[in-house]
């Protein structure tokens, strides 16, 4: 359900935890370059170019003579202090499918990629000892984190561009567009901005009235607790704002029946990251100290007397605090047949009793007309959870103090969510809980925030500005291309598993070829017909940022109802173009490439295929990869949960992932030990996805499809330059506390680790550098699933 919706290439910061973890950053922004069509000669380029682009474009043909000049030397430069074995050419022993000879390629975008490609590595650095080092070493020392962020990378880089770029487009829409939805999206970005300072001027009151609609809160104001309800509260909060805490529910695809929907309900209601912060006081202490600061901040400046309101925060921690014990940790979730519980209202009601769940579900549904009857299938994917959670709820509700406690948890869950877009005295208390966690105060600018802010509620409308400014050309067909190559190789690969049956081995070619592919944006998207009609009733305002949100939140639950009773949409994205990241959804058995991340230095159609396959090819067959991992496997080629693996297979394929479970276990970051049982599905698609996608390229290679050329200057075969290329996606620094974070709560392992880990597990890639049995890239006992 929740947990697996769909699975991210990359972690998004916002989702690491509840607490609000939008990123900040001030580093300077610049385009990318896009090309399409043929390209002109110099001169009639040159006549439309600004006198600074003429400049720059003098000073780059300078540096291709410069570097024409040091690659056709007669004798070849050698790089200093070399590793002590010999890195072979795989020129000379393949020039069955590679050219000889001086074969360079000399465009402006492989001179540009060379150059950013030796400044970032550390040729000192021994690749068969940590390739990450080598690849990366010199770009980890000239980006430190910047000021306001705590972790920066390529990932990060390209979003700052694509900000930029849909920043320019959004201001240039005219108040008089003909595009309501392109519209919607320029007035949402202005009451952001705030240029008439409205929410200053408006401070707490916004927050405060809301508090009103929900029926008060014990802190802030007079509040009554005989007459208070949970289940008035509950409808309130969860199915008026589509907020709250408790638990967590919506409406997404039947998991058993993935053509249908169904209601879901999930455990919920932690506001920090895991239930480690609440349990491990002893190393946690000084970060819960600093919630409960941020907390009593915020109740004050709503109203609250500042001695009351720590008192009783600090009773709403010690409730998270009982959540967290029966909450299951990420790791123990893995099962999504053990996890599939599906029953009737009726039965749900038996388990968990502490509300009226028939009344619970109506209150919500009464948006779209729609009669929910006791005998509706829900999903209950934490049973366990939901049984305890009413047993807590019963004892709480034995006593006024308690019951207060309870409201004041409900109401706190709300205001944490809506204080971003409160005045600056709001957002600024929650820096000293930002820097606990993740090592930074924050910083964004205000435009930057304004545009993800803007991406969130109208990202669809964003993706038409957008794509019209960058996804030009044969960018589509060459990614598809690209995918079908992946998919062909990761297939073929299949009679090579040792631990598969032959049955299972063809549905599973089956599955690979029922994949579909979603890349770029969703057609309709470029019709501002159909683009309007998607935002039709969303009601946005230029002066009311707060209510803005209030509205956007209200329209994304009606949005959600309504799919109970229409079949599932197929072709519906969950992520929006300008989205540097990609997903793999398993009841659709469907890969999604938005337009954001297919651009440089992940994609570029003028670019090499070594670099392509490297970098975007890796991401591609990461997502490929994810339809088989440990919970993927588990969904058919139709995307429907059940068990088409045979007994056999399925205990072989558990020995596998036990050996990268424990390699994983063993890499240690800072002091702390990688979750390898947590890791374990994002660990297996980077392995397999590697694997694919470099026998995809080294098949165009042999098939003459792919450049053979080099780049000038990087004295690396077109082999090597894959395997630099897949690793310099992952150069980053972070924090130390944001590293922990990741360490104890993403379903990701760390950059370095992202990179080695499957290097290490990959003799071809100890073959193209060389690297000695026995030495730390190349361990004689290889963790090997896909």
């Amino acid at each position: 359900m929740a947990h697996y919706k769909h699975k991210v290439f990359e972690e998004e910061t916002s989702s690491m935890g509840s607490v609000h973890l939008t990123e900040g950053v001030t580093a300077s922004s610049t385009h990318i370059r896009f090309y399409t069509g043929k390209p002109k000669n110099i001169w009639s380029r040159l006549k439309n170019r600004t006198s600074l682009e003429k400049v720059l474009l003098a000073l780059t043909l300078l540096n291709g003579v410069i570097l024409l000049f040091i690659v056709m030397l007669p004798v070849r430069q050698e790089k200093c202090n070399p590793p002590t074995h010999q890195i072979p050419d795989i020129y000379e022993d393949t020039d069955s499918f590679v050219s000889t000879g001086q074969d360079y390629c000399m465009k402006e975008t492989c001179v540009t990629t060379a150059a950013a490609i030796i400044k970032s590595m550390d040729t000192k650095s021994d690749p068969c000892q940590d390739f990450y080092q080598y690849a990366c070493g010199q770009w980890i020392k000239a980006n430190p984190v910047p000021d306001g962020r705590s972790m920066w990378g390529m990932f990060n880089e390209l979003e700052m561009n694509n900000q930029l770029i849909v920043k320019n487009a959004l201001e240039a829409i005219p108040m008089n567009t003909s595009s309501k939805a392109e519209l919607k999206a320029k007035m949402y970005f202005t009451a952001c901005m705030d240029p008439n300072n409205t929410i200053e001027t408006l401070g707490a009151t916004p927050l405060q009235n809301l508090i009103k609609d929900i029926g008060g809160w014990n802190i802030s104001g007079t509040w009554n607790v005989s007459s208070w309800k949970l289940q008035r509260t509950l409808e309130t909060v969860h199915n008026r704002f589509n907020m709250g805490g408790l638990f967590y529910w919506m409406v997404g695809e039947d998991d058993r029946n993935s053509s249908r929907h169904v209601i879901q309900i999930d455990e919920g209601g932690l506001t920090l990251p895991t239930r480690d912060f609440y349990l491990n006081v002893t190393a946690n202490q000084k970060l819960l100290d600093t919630y409960l600061d941020y907390m009593t901040t915020i109740g004050t400046l709503l109203g609250g007397e500042p001695n009351s309101t720590r008192l009783q925060m600090k009773e709403v921690i010690q409730f998270e605090t009982r959540l967290a014990m029966f909450t299951e940790p990420d790791e123990n979730r893995r099962d999504e047949e053990k996890a599939y519980h599906i029953m009737p209202i009726s039965e749900l009601q038996n388990l968990a009793p502490f509300i009226q769940w028939n009344l619970y579900f109506n209150a919500a549904f009464r948006l779209v007309d729609r009669k929910i009857l006791s005998k509706e299938n829900v999903v209950v994917y934490s049973p366990s959870f939901m049984s305890n959670l009413s047993a807590l709820i019963t004892e709480y509700s034995k006593s006024p103090e308690n019951k207060t406690v309870i409201n004041n948890y409900l109401v706190w869950q709300t205001v944490r969510t809506v204080t971003p877009y409160l005045s600056k005295v709001f957002r600024d208390a929650y820096k000293g809980l930002r820097k606990a966690l993740l090592g930074s105060e924050g910083g964004e600018q205000p435009w930057r925030y304004c545009i993800s802010d803007t991406n969130n509620v109208l990202g669809f409308a964003l993706g038409a500005l957008y794509v019209r400014e960058v996804f030009h050309g044969q960018s589509k067909k060459l990614a598809e291309d690209m995918i079908n190559e992946i998919r062909t190789a990761f297939k073929d690969n299949f009679k090579n598993l040792k631990w598969m049956d032959k049955e299972t081995l063809i549905e599973a070619e089956k599955k690979a070829d029922a994949i579909t592919d979603m890349i770029g944006f969703p057609d309709y998207i470029m019709d501002s017909n159909q683009l309007d009609d998607k935002y039709q009733n969303l009601t946005i305002r230029s002066d009311e940022y707060f209510e803005n949100n209030l509205r956007a939140i209200q329209f994304n639950l009606v949005q959600y109802l309504y799919k109970l009773d229409q079949p599932v949409n197929r072709s519906k994205w969950s992520m929006t173009p300008p989205t540097v990241n990609a997903y793999y959804t398993p009841t659709k058995n469907q890969i999604v490439f938005p337009a954001g991340i297919l651009q440089a230095p992940f994609f570029d159609q003028l670019q090499q295929s070594s670099i392509n396959y490297g970098a975007m090819g890796v991401v591609m067959g990461h997502e490929l990869t994810h339809a088989f991992d440990d919970e993927g496997r588990e969904f058919d080629r139709f995307g429907n949960l059940h068990q088409w693996w045979n007994n056999k297979t399925v205990n072989k394929f558990k020995e596998a992932t036990d050996c990268m479970i424990k390699q994983y276990s063993n890499y240690k970051v800072n002091g702390y030990n990688i979750n390898g049982k947590r890791t374990l599905g994002e660990n297996i698609a980077d392995n397999g996805g590697l694997k694919a996608a470099y026998r995809a390229y080294v098949k165009l290679l042999k098939e003459k499809k792919a450049q053979p050329n080099r780049l000038p200057a990087v004295h690396l075969t077109t082999q090597q330059l894959f395997f630099v290329s897949f690793a310099q996606v992952w150069c980053s620094s972070s924090t130390d506390e944001s590293l922990k974070l990741q360490m104890e709560k993403d379903l990701h392992s760390p950059s370095q680790f992202r990179v080695n880990g499957p290097l290490s597990n990959f003799e071809e890639f100890s073959k193209v550098f060389n690297c000695q049995i026995g030495t730390p890239m190349n361990p004689e006992e290889k963790c090997i699933i896909w």
